[in-house]
């Protein structure tokens, strides 16, 4: 597999699947968009598992897989079978010039072992387990790529970022998870509120008293995240900072919108639209903020 064909094939992947994400890696310069894109393929990939059609035993038995093949790369580019595969090729050759750490793909996948197994949580600490696994995680891998001079002092602020980010994709997905039989609120904070997020006869969540109080509750507590994860960004170079501003400032007009308009979780998925996230790009690469 020719590295450059590898590298082109991920970042088809990432413009087709990252409708958010593919805003912020346009702004970087060649190789460290080529290098993100093959974490995010990678991540992409673990992910589809995790969302599959397929019965729970078949869905651990191909992560049980990609984690060897992901293990493999730590002692070089991938070989037999694997050497044809763009997606480990790419990784690889970014791993090589990069110091992304490709154990943090660990996490992801034990992340998204518990979204196989149907895993729920009880108290808000559960939920920062799996926010850590599935999104802080890609936090490090990415930092891997953006490389700052102070990684120590960057490294948990990528992790608290991507804890903000998703919060906010959890509260975005409330009634797409739920029709799948995901439920990732605590149910101490469901209790409280006095919600259970039933699926109604016209596949909207039902929409007792509470909801627009425990949305707001959820909102509230993601902010606090992205205030600290977002002291990232002056740990970072001009490009590396603008990627990580689009992103984060996508997901966070996002979460202000959920929070100001809380009855949309239950009937859509809310999204920004084109001329939107463009603009927050442009905010990103001029002014460096999100």
């Amino acid at each position: 597999m020719n590295i450059s064909t590898a590298y082109a094939e991920c970042e088809a992947i990432t413009r087709r699947e990252a409708r958010n994400f593919s805003y912020g890696i346009r702004l970087l310069p060649p190789a460290k968009r080529r290098a993100l894109s093959a974490v995010y393929a990678t991540a992409r990939r673990i992910d589809d598992v995790g969302d599959g059609p397929f019965p729970a035993e078949r869905k651990l038995a191909q992560l049980a897989r990609l984690r060897e093949q992901i293990h493999e790369l730590q002692d070089g580019p991938p070989r037999g079978r694997n050497a044809s595969d763009a997606v480990l090729v790419a990784l690889a050759d970014a791993a090589r010039r990069f110091p992304i750490p490709l154990t943090a793909f660990e996490e992801l996948l034990e992340g998204c072992e518990a979204d196989v197994r149907g895993r729920r949580y009880k108290t808000f600490a559960d939920l920062e387990w799996y926010c850590r696994c599935v999104a802080g995680s890609v936090g490090r891998l990415s930092l891997g790529v953006f490389d700052p001079e102070d990684r120590a002092t960057a490294e948990p602020l990528a992790d608290t970022l991507g804890i903000a980010l998703q919060l906010t994709n959890i509260l975005r997905d409330l009634r797409e998870d739920r029709r799948r039989n995901r439920i990732y609120l605590p149910a101490e904070d469901l209790d409280r509120f006095g919600c259970r997020l039933d699926i109604d006869t016209q596949g909207r969540l039902v929409d007792p008293p509470g909801f627009t109080k425990l949305v707001r509750f959820e909102a509230e507590r993601a902010e606090a995240w992205y205030t600290r994860g977002l002291t990232l960004l002056p740990y970072l170079d001009r490009r590396s900072r603008a990627c990580t501003a689009t992103m984060a400032g996508i997901y966070h007009r996002l979460l202000a919108r959920i929070h100001s308009e809380p009855d949309l979780c239950r009937t859509t998925r809310v999204s920004l639209t084109p001329r939107e996230k463009a603009a927050v790009a442009v905010r990103a690469l001029v002014w460096g903020d999100a």
